[in-house]
């Protein structure tokens, strides 16, 4: 999955738009998405995932995909913030509180109405945010974003480590898929105990190559003469877009109006 990201922020249909107006937006949409309550927020993640995927042309299956990993992530963080308990004589104390509840032994269990209210809220930001960085991620490159950074002023060794990172992460990923393949292949994962097993295998042999990767990219780098700065190629010429721009314009208008009101 995350060659195919790599492969759509190359080839989305918003690739010819301004980097900087991309990012800008999707920087005013992260503000606002944290600031707006809870119904603002589901609607721009519902403006954003139009974005993306009518404007940008990603399957819709995809995206899908990409906003449960996150909400996955956020459904077992709620669990604690809606289920409370006391003991039973302050039942009267937060009688006004409790949705649903049961006794058990010398506790009382229940679902906070206010607990339920934060976990609302909190998983409402958490989409819309993710969603915006998904725009960032998903429509504008890694060089790019590096470049535009760079025009910003920020430190050359920041600059190295992200791209380095980037690099890694498929590296990695290719390999531990690699893997995981070939040991599927010879029925590595048939049962719980062999699948342990595997799994060990795994992780110590994806060690061992990651190492063996990175020990290869710094003799390369050596070998090119490094000198301790990055250096990317880029010729790319955008053409901004009237009707994007107005609205986006138009679009962050509203919302902040709508906020404003809250």
């Amino acid at each position: 999955m995350s060659l195919h990201l790599a492969q759509f922020a190359y080839t989305n249909r918003l690739r010819r738009l301004p980097p900087e107006h991309k990012l800008g937006f999707a920087i005013a949409l992260f503000i606002l998405g944290y600031m707006a309550p809870p119904p603002l927020q589901w609607l721009i993640t519902l403006w954003v995932g139009v974005w993306i995927v009518v404007y940008g042309g990603m399957p819709l299956p995809l995206y899908g995909k990409l906003l449960s990993l996150p909400l996955g992530f956020a459904l077992l963080s709620l669990p604690p913030l809606v289920l409370s308990g006391v003991s039973l004589s302050q039942i009267g104390e937060i009688q006004e509180d409790i949705w649903q509840g049961f006794a058990l032994g010398g506790f009382y269990l229940y679902i906070s109405q206010q607990g339920v209210q934060q976990a609302g809220e909190i998983l409402s930001r958490a989409i819309a945010l993710t969603s915006c960085l998904y725009f960032i991620l998903l429509t504008i490159p890694l060089i790019e974003l590096l470049r535009l950074l760079q025009n910003l002023k920020c430190p050359p060794l920041i600059l190295d480590l992200l791209l380095l990172m980037y690099r890694f992460i498929f590296l990695l990923m290719d390999t531990a898929n690699a893997l995981f393949l070939a040991q599927n292949a010879r029925f590595g994962y048939r049962s719980f105990n062999t699948s342990l097993r595997s799994l060990g295998l795994l992780i110590t042999q994806l060690l061992h190559r990651t190492l063996e990767n990175y020990r290869a990219s710094v003799l390369g780098l050596q070998s090119r003469g490094f000198n301790g700065e990055f250096r990317v190629l880029h010729q790319r010429r955008y053409s901004p877009s009237l009707r994007y721009s107005i609205e986006a314009i138009l679009g962050l208008i509203l919302i902040i109006l709508a906020t404003l009101k809250q």
